[in-house]
């Protein structure tokens, strides 16, 4: 089994601390243990022994991640290191060489890696921007066949911030249980809409389900790499076999932050505090967006830490973001790492001052090289 580089991850990884502006962080700018912690809870925290912990999850953090989803008991969830681990370990539960994947595009493209290297087959449906990012359902209907087995959505959606109507996600729904093929959906942004009103998810809507989320996008918790799996009971029973294999345990101090983390009073304070970041971010991005005349092309997003753009300018992406990294230290995510040149990615979840400083020294840029 050979993986091929994972470009997203990769090009954020070498370049992201290299520059004076990191416009390429997908989550939201980080807590510190003294903000989001009472005192007396970091003093408890003190006497944590350092051990291994339950290895699928401590018994208090799966209830509270249970609690998130209709229906759910601490016996569907497994948590992992990172919602890219529950990638992993879900698509190693569900898969087998040869199954096909319909995958929606664009999308965090990690899942369309690990299913190439599983010797089984990624097919692409599409969110279009002519419809303002929403589902061609139509094209889904048409891929899904005998053979699919997982239909795999990222809902609030890396890179677009399109959310799924209800409407939309009963019929993906349907289409799956037409075939007897599982949904996974990557739910890790749940929690940072816009307008405050938390989308629902997939868990309940079909017959087959897994979802994963985690603790760095919403919750602007990265460094705790603290995901999870949610699911039925025998499926994560399953997947916890795997998870022996790769991880063995999130870490014993993620679980003790997480369990605080994850009570229902401070789950709010944390997710307000992130989605008012992100409508006053968003706000001087469309802003931004306007004062580049007929350069971008921009569908403001519903939820999530980006703003996903096209532009006109007369260079490929990878191109661009090079440029704009190495002469003017501001880096961008170029939508090559989706396979869709002629686009960029920006992070709009960091502190103000500097996302606006940030904006300004790429305005500048790009003015001043294509007018």
């Amino acid at each position: 089994m050979k993986f091929p580089i994972f470009e997203l991850e990769r090009v954020q990884s070498i370049y992201e601390n290299t520059v004076e502006y990191n416009l390429t962080e997908s989550g939201f700018h980080p807590f510190t243990l003294a903000e989001l912690l009472r005192p007396d809870q970091l003093e408890t925290l003190q006497s944590t022994v350092l051990g291994y912990g339950q290895t699928n999850g401590s018994p208090a953090v799966r209830e509270r991640i249970a609690a998130l989803y209709p229906g759910l008991d601490a016996d569907n969830v497994l948590v992992t290191n990172g919602s890219s681990e529950a990638n992993f370990v879900a698509c190693h539960t569900l898969l087998e060489p040869g199954d096909e994947v319909v995958m929606m595009v664009p999308n965090y493209m990690q899942i369309w890696g690990i299913v190439e290297a599983m010797g089984a087959v990624p097919v692409a449906f599409h969110l279009r921007e002519s419809d303002s990012w929403a589902p061609d359902l139509d094209e889904l209907r048409r891929a899904v066949n005998d053979r699919t087995k997982m239909i795999t959505v990222c809902n609030p959606n890396n890179p677009t911030g399109y959310t799924l109507t209800a409407e939309e996600m009963r019929a993906i729904a349907a289409t799956a249980d037409g075939v007897g093929a599982w949904i996974h959906a990557d739910e890790v942004y749940r929690g940072a809409e816009l307008d405050g009103a938390e989308i629902p998810s997939f868990i309940g809507l079909a017959e087959k389900v897994m979802v994963n989320g985690g603790l760095s996008k919403a919750y602007a918790l990265p460094g705790l790499r603290l995901g999870w799996l949610a699911g039925p009971s025998e499926t994560i029973a399953t997947a916890w076999a795997y998870h022996d294999y790769t991880s063995i345990t999130a870490g014993i101090l993620s679980h003790a932050i997480g369990e605080i983390a994850l009570a229902p009073e401070l789950r709010s304070k944390i997710l307000e505090r992130n989605r008012s970041l992100l409508r006053t971010n968003l706000a001087h991005t469309i802003d931004w967006v306007g004062s580049m005349g007929d350069h971008l092309r921009f569908t403001p997003p519903k939820a999530g830490g980006m703003a996903f753009m096209s532009y006109a300018f007369n260079i490929n992406s990878s191109e661009l973001a090079d440029w704009l990294r190495t002469e003017h230290s501001t880096f961008i995510l170029a939508g090559d790492c989706y396979g869709m040149d002629g686009y960029f990615r920006i992070g709009i979840g960091a502190e103000t001052g500097y996302l606006r400083a940030g904006l300004a020294r790429a305005r500048e840029a790009l003015l001043e090289r294509f007018g």
